[in-house]
């Protein structure tokens, strides 16, 4: 008889086990965050709605002062900037005000959507929610706040709608050859709803992706809002940029400056949704430049999700 040796040789190939592969840094973990985000809707949305109520607390007329602010400041420079641009005060007027509203949106969600995850620090570190309830919370807040300001535009419009609803241009007022003439106000102005929807999901990945740079690098926003009063001065949104081709001393400039203004994506952003609500002429240039970017801005922010999600809740 052979005893037989249940032990196995030394020389023998012992087989290790895989190390477990991590599923934290994924598109699927990433797309995960922005559906469960969304499904939460209701917390978000409340959040939203409490940012605001908390701004006005023990106010008598609560979120309306944000109208009545608006108001008086578009009222105020539209009245000023259309004796200085010798422009009619009835087709400024709403171009300035249209202007500001849209420009409040944008930049309240650049500067705000850099700190959603710093504002939210108590939060993250209590709550097990997704990340992008944070940015829907800034996105929806903005939004109200758009909302209370368009009773303004609604104003101005009723005011001044014969004006506008008949050709026009802000370079003097009248349509001249070669110059700017917009259409006037129609059913085009249903566009501004998908304008504002490109709108809505660029100020999500905005809020995504500056709101983790600013996360980790503190210097972000203060570098960020030393150039909004830069990018509010080079974006026409006080001056019409009609008056460039409406002949005269600066038309001389206009062959260099408005390749430059084109360059600059915030003024797209507001052609999209400005031109349908004040009957300005139709440019695809804005809706593909729009597109383009909002195609590419979600690609960075999804990418930066993949990488950083999980680290946010650390570095806040």
């Amino acid at each position: 008889m052979h005893a037989t040796s249940t032990v196995q040789a030394a020389d023998s190939p012992v087989a290790t086990p895989a190390p477990p592969t991590s599923d934290s840094k994924t598109f699927s973990r990433a797309f995960a965050d922005i559906k469960a985000g969304f499904r939460a809707r209701e917390l978000w949305g409340h959040l939203g709605w409490q940012d605001i109520k908390q701004r006005y607390r023990r106010s008598v007329i609560g979120p309306f002062w944000i109208t009545i602010s608006q108001a008086v400041i578009a009222l105020g420079l539209g009245l000023l900037y259309s004796q200085l641009f010798k422009v009619p005060v009835e087709v400024f007027l709403p171009y300035i005000s249209t202007g500001f509203i849209i420009w409040g949106f944008i930049s309240g969600c650049l500067s705000e959507g850099m700190e959603t995850f710093i504002a939210n620090e108590g939060m993250i570190k209590q709550l097990p929610a997704p990340l992008s309830v944070y940015v829907l919370r800034t996105v929806w807040r903005q939004t109200l706040l758009l909302a209370h300001n368009m009773i303004v535009y609604v104003a101005v419009v009723a005011i001044f709608f014969h004006a506008l609803s008949n050709p026009y241009s802000l370079g003097n007022g009248v349509c001249v050859p070669g110059g700017i003439c917009h259409p006037g106000l129609s059913w085009t102005i249903l566009l501004a709803i998908p304008g504002f929807l490109l709108l809505a999901l660029n100020a999500g990945w905005v809020a995504l992706l500056f709101g983790i740079i600013s996360t980790r690098f503190r210097d972000i926003p203060q570098v960020i809002n030393s150039l909004i009063q830069l990018l509010f001065y080079g974006t026409p949104i006080v001056w019409p940029v009609d008056q460039l081709l409406a002949g005269g001393s600066r038309a001389s400039v206009a062959s260099w400056i408005l390749p430059i203004i084109k360059a600059n994506p915030l003024y797209h952003f507001m052609q999209v949704t400005r031109a349908p609500l004040l009957g300005q002429e139709f440019s695809a240039e804005s809706w593909i430049v729009v597109g383009s970017l909002t195609i590419v801005g979600w690609a960075l922010a999804l990418v930066a999700m993949r990488n950083y999600r999980a680290r946010v809740s650390y570095w806040v």
